[in-house]
């Protein structure tokens, strides 16, 4: 996919990963799912310009729970990390975060309280869907708090010098209506992507690749 801007999405075992990937693509930019384990030095030389941080059952407290190559926070490349993405960043980064008294799992209205490209031009409250245990209780240095609840006084952090954006809730779902307006804004405002990918070219190069390979 050299011809086109990408977005890398690391996938931390989220039951929405393939409904991030399709939401990209939806907004005619090319997304490709991959280990989370991959090492910076790897997305480096792929140069996406975006990684996304997928959500995921694990919690950060977890000796095995999965993580990525803490390198990549210094890549220079825009982060936007989801659910469980978000705390793995927050606590790469210096954060703290700290297990919930109880899990939250629905519908919840969020208060932006920063102006930031994510949320520039949206309504200061949001309806958006929330399904955590763990939440980010102490930003990392240099984070601003973008958004928050009554129970989650972090909802959305961002440090917008680094381009490093973390989202307690998911945008990808339909029950967060205006989350493609965020991922949106990640995309164009944040990444700089030019919407010019499209399916149909996809699908042909894909097939003169199979034809190369195979002879």
């Amino acid at each position: 996919m050299s011809a086109h801007t990408w977005i890398a999405i690391l996938d931390f075992g989220s039951q929405y990963s393939q409904l991030i990937a399709r939401r990209i693509r939806e907004q005619q930019v090319y997304s490709e799912l991959i280990r989370h384990d991959c090492s910076a030095a790897s997305l480096r030389a792929r140069a996406p310009s975006g990684i996304i941080l997928s959500g995921g059952p694990s919690s950060v407290f977890d000796h095995r729970a999965p993580a990525c190559d803490p390198a990549i926070f210094d890549l220079g490349i825009p982060v936007l990390g989801i659910c469980y993405g978000m705390q793995l960043a927050a606590q790469a980064l210096g954060g703290r975060v700290c297990a919930g008294k109880r899990r939250e799992y629905g519908r919840a209205t969020i208060s932006v309280v920063t102006t930031s490209a994510l949320f520039e031009g949206l309504p200061a409250e949001l309806d958006v869907w929330m399904s955590h245990g763990d939440q980010v209780v102490d930003l990392p240095p240099g984070f601003a708090r973008q958004a928050q609840t009554p129970t989650c006084p972090n909802a959305a952090m961002g440090d917008d010098g680094r381009r490093i954006y973390g989202l307690q809730f998911h945008p990808e779902v339909v029950h967060t209506p205006l989350g493609h307006e965020i991922l949106k804004r990640f995309l164009f405002s944040v990444c700089n992507c030019p919407g010019d990918w499209r399916m149909a070219s996809f699908v042909t190069e894909s097939v003169r690749r199979i034809r190369e390979q195979v002879g």
